[in-house]
């Protein structure tokens, strides 16, 4: 039981499973949603990058391997300038998605090194150049580039290629849970000494211009290294720091000068730190301010080539007269240690220090994605930022039908610089991989998108914040039986609790797909995008001309798979409790009533052995889209067996489905592939072996899904042969394209059309495992098609377990996929073991693609290389109530 896991038993204990402060500072708060006040619903011309210094945010801060408490109160990062910048480094710059070829993207070079789940130890990279930052070389020439073009990204820019940079290193330890030491260390990775300046920077989160009946918070100054914080909730903290050239003090408000030209009543804005450090304007002023809402101690250091200069601070909510006695480093070394044991418990052994590299990089990566996330949609409909008064654009625009939801919690982001905000059906991988460090709190994330302040009072889950009402796959019943099973095959014992809490909210949000997604009331389903993007022919969220209906395969085979799902859930919470038995049979017979209409109706291709969706035309005959995509393959997830030892524990549900399936097949109705096993197992799934078979036989075919990274989104067959289909007069057109989108659909930012997702192989992979659990050697595929080599589809899975993680480690060379024509810069001293987990890759040669911090769902690539099963009696989570105290805490 590591020190760890000690102090994740009492976190567990904690009606919210979470640290007070940790890494919840998001990268990027400017072109969001949530802070577009404006009438046209235009989130990234409303507040775009080069306003964020200057103004102040309404729902949240950012800022550069940043903390925060976990109500962002009072928020910490570090601030930059190599003396030849026109603004301070203050925040993570990217393009916004007007002006990037293929959307929005970051456009720094920064690392999550490490962090474990109560955040005791953390570790953050930031490449900082020593010349004037790319700002607009990087905007002109990825708004000039085409679709055709690649992104062009900061390594493009020549401003490493003499490691002409510094490597600045934010190392976070705690004393305790309120006393954090932090540590900047700053290399010069250069052989000539350049300066900079460094400014480690403490400030309020600004609601008091919101809620001027609160009291204001306050730094003030304390000594010459410290200053005092109160804040009316958060109560009092001292920060202390080593001696630093000046302190200047400002508020965290709006520069309204600079907003529309109106006076300043002060000089002490936002971004004063900016004028004061680069030109000097009003610095003496701001030495002279001895309180404010935002603080910094400015370090000037001159670094010599390859020497390192180190800056300490401090924050707690402890007074101290010796802020760094002798030997307080050590605090750094115990905690690194503590970390490094944490992981050798739950990861394995047996794997090559390479490997053990990703898994850690990934995981510390979705802890570091952890981020304060407030919306308040009703508020925010009808209330001003203070700049553009309440409008009728905006209250009768997006999200104005969910005035329920009021958020303010801390949530896994996919990114949290290209995607700070949550999504449902993302949240539901991260809490896969989250399970392998924090099940407690993997459970606690999976819930919260289903409390009563995000989902609709109908039924619906929030899709993201561009539109909530856009529809995700429904995969958290899928999501909650993995983490029940990786809590049940770690720790010895499966939490029932947790799966009858899922259940309940999820039975009303099955009823409203139901109701809403099946219009015509045959078990077929639509759902338009579907978290697909660009995976259709044209818009699949389109509303099309009345008499016009698209049926969706993936609509109806994720519902497949959702009803089986909850039967999956029903049938293991009736080991415990009986009553939940005809809840398990109600939703086996829904899965064989969506099972009939997948495989009974237009969308199965006799021809092609393929699913496709359907145009359904009133008076006309049913158009099969024929796109070989995985909205064809999605079928193959709704995949379970049932054992005889369950059967016997369930009479009722077993009478039940015997006697459907002698009414069915004396009626020649149809009937699911259901297959026993020895007498032992029953296997059932949405397709039938024979079509299991044909489905395979295209997904193993290396000219058509099968690629040396893994499973392609769309088949290459559609290189050299587009698909087009005219609908209401107008003609469509997809291809085969394997890196970045030529599209524009849902901002263009993503592609479905050809490269390899993270998830989408996550659940063919597990899928394909569950077939061969069953069939073992008594089916055999060729795999690769036409090698001759014949394989199980235990092997299968095996193979393409491979072929994803081979996407991240190194070849014999030392090179890594993902990292393509950008090698050159990770093969160089230093630089060798930093791993980025991109959105997505590229089809052909395995490039990461898309946000390139993807820690969300990529980080199952952690799951795939596996865990480490933990003897029961070592440690069962959420149990023990131990309380540290200081003194204890400190001797550990």
């Amino acid at each position: 039981m590591t020190a760890e896991h000690q102090r994740l038993k009492v976190n567990n204990e904690k009606p919210v499973p979470l640290e007070q402060w940790g890494p919840y500072l998001s990268e990027r708060q400017w072109g969001t949603v949530r802070e577009d006040y404006g009438l046209y619903g235009d989130a990234w011309g409303y507040l775009p990058f080069d306003q964020s210094h200057y103004r102040a945010y309404r729902w949240g801060e950012d800022g550069i391997a940043g903390i925060s408490d976990y109500f962002q109160n009072l928020c910490f990062a570090i601030a930059l300038w190599n003396g030849k910048d026109k603004i301070l480094k203050e925040r993570l710059f990217g393009v916004g998605n007007y002006d990037g070829n293929h959307g929005e993207d970051v456009k720094e070079l920064y690392y999550y090194q490490d962090n474990i789940p109560t955040h005791y130890y953390m570790e953050y990279l930031y490449k900082y150049p020593q010349n004037e930052f790319p700002y607009a070389d990087l905007v002109n020439t990825n708004r000039y580039r085409s679709k055709q073009e690649p992104e062009y990204e900061i390594l493009d820019t020549g401003i490493f290629k003499n490691d002409e940079y510094f490597d600045v290193k934010v190392t976070y330890a705690k004393q305790n849970p309120t006393d954090i030491y932090i540590k900047i260390d700053i290399t010069n990775r250069n052989t000539v000494e350049a300066p900079v300046t460094v400014l480690p920077t403490l400030w309020f989160y600004n609601k008091w211009v919101f809620t001027p009946d609160e009291k204001k918070p306050v730094i003030t100054y304390g000594d010459k290294n410290s200053v005092n914080v109160s804040h009316p909730r958060l109560g009092n903290y001292y920060f202390y720091f080593q001696t630093p050239a000046d302190r200047l003090f400002t508020e965290n408000e709006t520069n309204m000068n600079k907003v529309n030209g109106s006076a300043n009543e002060t000089p002490f804005t936002k971004d004063a730190f900016h004028d004061a450090i680069i030109s000097g304007t009003n610095k003496v002023k701001l030495r002279n301010k001895k309180e404010g809402t935002k603080f910094s101690p400015v370090y000037e250091l001159n670094i010599k080539g390859g020497e390192t200069k180190t800056v300490y601070c401090r924050l707690t909510n402890r007074a101290d007269d010796k802020p760094f006695s002798l030997g307080f480093e050590k605090v750094f070394r115990v905690r690194k240690e503590e970390a490094d044991d944490f992981y050798n418990a739950i990861l394995p052994n047996d794997i090559s220090a390479d490997l053990k590299n990703i898994q850690r990089k990934a995981l510390a990566g979705l802890l570091w994605s952890k981020q304060f996330y407030h919306f308040d949609v009703e508020r925010w409909l009808t209330s001003s930022d203070g700049i553009t008064p309440v409008n009728t654009g905006k209250q009768n625009g997006r999200n104005n039908d969910w005035k329920h939801l009021k958020n303010q919690d801390v949530i896994a982001m996919p990114d949290k610089w290209e995607y700070p905000w949550y999504a449902a059906w993302d949240l539901a991988f991260h809490c896969i991989s989250l399970a392998m460090v924090d099940v407690v709190f993997a459970k606690h994330q999976l819930q919260l998108i289903m409390r009563e302040w995000y989902m609709k009072p109908d039924g619906q889950l929030p899709a993201y914040e561009w539109n909530f009402s856009d529809v995700n796959p429904p995969v958290q019943a899928w999501a909650a039986m993995e983490i029940y099973r990786i809590e049940k095959e770690t720790y010895g014992e499966g939490d029932v609790i947790f799966l009858k809490r899922v259940f309940q909210k999820l039975l009303i949000n099955f009823t409203w797909w139901i109701n809403r997604k099946d219009k015509s009331g045959n078990n077929i389903f639509e759902g338009g995008f579907l978290g697909l993007d660009n995976i259709g022919v044209f818009n699949r969220s389109h509303h099309f001309t009345e008499g016009m209906q698209l049926e969706q395969a993936d609509g109806t085979s994720w519902m497949g798979m959702y009803a089986l799902n909850m039967m999956d859930m029903a049938l293991e919470i009736s080991r415990h409790d009986i009553a939940f038995e005809d809840s398990a049979t109600k939703f086996f017979e829904h899965f064989v009533l969506i099972a009939e209409a997948l495989n009974s109706h237009t969308m199965w291709n006799d021809e092609d052995k393929f699913f496709y969706d359907t145009l359904v035309v009133t008076g006309a005959d049913p158009l099969p889209l024929k796109i070989q995509s995985i909205v064809g393959l999605t079928s193959l997830f709704a995949v379970s067996t049932i054992s005889k030892e369950l059967f016997d524990k369930v009479p009722d549900f077993t009478k039940r489905i015997g006697w459907f399936e002698n009414y069915r097949q004396k009626n020649n109705r149809f009937w699911p592939n259901e297959e026993r096993g020895d007498g032992e197992e029953v296997l059932i799934s949405l397709v039938k072996k024979d079509r299991l078979i044909f489905l395979l036989q295209r997904l193993l075919h290396e000219e058509e899904f099968l690629s040396d990274g893994g499973i392609r989104a769309l088949s290459k067959y559609h290189e050299a042969n587009p698909y087009s289909v005219t609908v209401d007069g107008v003609n469509y057109t997809i291809q085969y394209d394997p890196g970045d989108s030529t599209s524009n659909l849902f901002g263009g930012n993503s592609n479905w059309r050809g490269p390899v997702w993270m998830p989408i192989n996550y659940l063919i992979i597990r899928a394909i495992r569950k077939y061969g659990e069953f069939y073992g050697d008594h089916l055999l595929v060729e795999c690769p098609v036409g090698s001759g080599n014949m394989m199980n589809l235990l092997d299968v899975a095996d193979m393409l377990t491979k072929k994803v993680v081979s996407l991240f480690a190194k070849d014999e060379k030392g090179k890594r996929k993902s990292y393509g024509d950008y090698n050159w810069f990770y093969s160089r001293p230093g630089n060798e073991e930093l791993v980025l987990f991109f959105e997505y890759f590229h089809g052909d040669t395995g490039s990461g693609l898309g946000a390139s911090h993807q820690t969300g769902w990529t980080a199952l690539v952690a799951d795939l290389i596996g865990g480490k099963e933990v003897p029961k009696e070592e440690w069962k989570p959420g149990t023990g109530a131990e309380i540290y105290t200081d003194e204890e805490e400190e001797e550990g």
